[in-house]
């Protein structure tokens, strides 16, 4: 039992139980997103019907540049293959380890910014119920190529995709999440190179995922839409209800578990 209370006092900064209530939030939120994924599988037809939607919508601006974008990236082998392997892996792999060094080494912000993704889950949920949208990689009549499943296969594509809803292209949760984790990195990184680094980070997702088709441009303003309200939901609402433990103070020491 006393080391078992070492080990937590000093790798876990609120303790094991802490840790553990964080990592429960989490995976519900996933499963979640695996129950609105077989609800929303059935409205293939309503899907397409809002992806086509999209691309009046883009045309009618005159801002209908994604196939054109893609065909460019093509064109350039190592930025489709950085592209394919970006939207395949860093998605899961920065957010994960960006949220997991967060809670260890910056605690006190890690609580502010897991309200943030939580409500952001929340919203983006609603929104693909309300308004299930087909990716640009589904629309091949406009011109758009699947570049991951051409890249990987179909086999390991299918596998990385169970972890996403097909007709979950409004908004991009790609880009809102890289927006969430590189605005809080910005404020927590002494190192200007890393928060250039950041800085760029959601500019290149976004790039990503309209050059890999599995998003419109669109797609990511709604997606930057969402982080813009997470952010101020989590700072002007749950911040002030508890201030003590849900405020954004990347500064603070670590206080009471929230």
């Amino acid at each position: 039992m006393t080391r078992t209370w070492y080990w937590s006092s000093r790798w876990l900064p609120q303790g094991w139980l802490d840790a553990l209530r964080q990592l429960t939030l989490f995976a519900g939120a996933y499963y979640a997103y695996r129950i609105v994924r077989g609800i929303v599988e059935g409205q293939a037809t309503v899907a397409f019907e809002h992806a086509r939607w999209i691309v009046d919508a883009e045309k009618g601006l005159g801002l209908f540049f994604e196939p054109g974008l893609q065909r460019w990236a093509v064109g350039r082998s190592w930025l489709i293959d950085a592209a394919d392997w970006t939207y395949l892996n860093s998605h899961f792999l920065l957010t994960t380890g960006f949220l997991i060094w967060l809670y260890l080494a910056r605690n006190r912000a890690f609580y502010f910014v897991r309200n943030m993704f939580l409500i952001a889950m929340g919203l983006a949920l609603v929104g693909y119920i309300l308004f299930p949208a087909a990716p640009p990689r589904l629309l091949p009549e406009w011109g758009f190529t699947d570049t991951v499943t051409n890249a990987v296969g179909a086999s390991q594509a299918n596998t990385a995709k169970l972890l996403f809803n097909p007709y979950a292209a409004m908004p991009s949760m790609h880009v809102a999440f890289a927006l969430m984790v590189a605005i809080p990195a910005i404020k927590v990184t002494q190192t200007r190179a890393l928060r250039w680094l950041w800085g760029a980070y959601p500019l290149y997702i976004t790039l990503v995922v309209m050059v890999t088709a599995n998003h419109f441009w669109l797609d990511a303003v709604a997606g930057a839409l969402v982080a813009a309200v997470s952010a101020y939901t989590a700072r002007s609402v749950l911040g002030r209800a508890r201030p003590r433990e849900w405020a954004w103070k990347p500064a603070a020491e670590a206080e009471a578990p929230a």
